[in-house]
């Protein structure tokens, strides 16, 4: 009974887990490609095949964080009204005051906007 509840214990069964598949990778390691031209590459990030010699291109996330921001902000504000209290004056209070806050917030994401151009 106390072997039983020894290996169910969460530390045990990782290092089980561990432990086994650090002996499958070691069985493993010798059916694994083995590139001869350059034997570097393998530990290198896969670029669809292409050699990048220097890296040129740049994102700029610049347009992304405002529509990350009012996702967000609408994601957080439904999941609050959502599970709000069944009470109606409690929710027609927090709904109002979230919807109050999502529409300040999109002004400000739209005023940013327009300051950048």
């Amino acid at each position: 009974m106390y072997l039983t509840l020894l290996i169910l214990l969460p530390v045990t069964v990782f290092a089980l887990v561990f432990l086994f598949f650090v002996a499958l990778s070691r069985l493993t390691e010798k059916m694994a490609y083995k590139s001869c031209n350059n034997p570097k590459g393998k530990f290198e990030s896969y670029a669809c095949g292409e050699d990048v010699a220097e890296h040129r291109i740049k994102p700029d996330y610049a347009q992304f964080f405002p529509i990350a921001f009012f996702f967000t902000i609408m994601h957080v504000i439904t999941l609050m009204i959502a599970t709000s209290p069944e009470s109606v004056m409690d929710i027609l209070g927090i709904s109002a005051l979230f919807l109050i806050t999502a529409y300040i917030s999109i002004l400000i994401i739209f005023r940013r906007d327009r300051e950048d151009d």
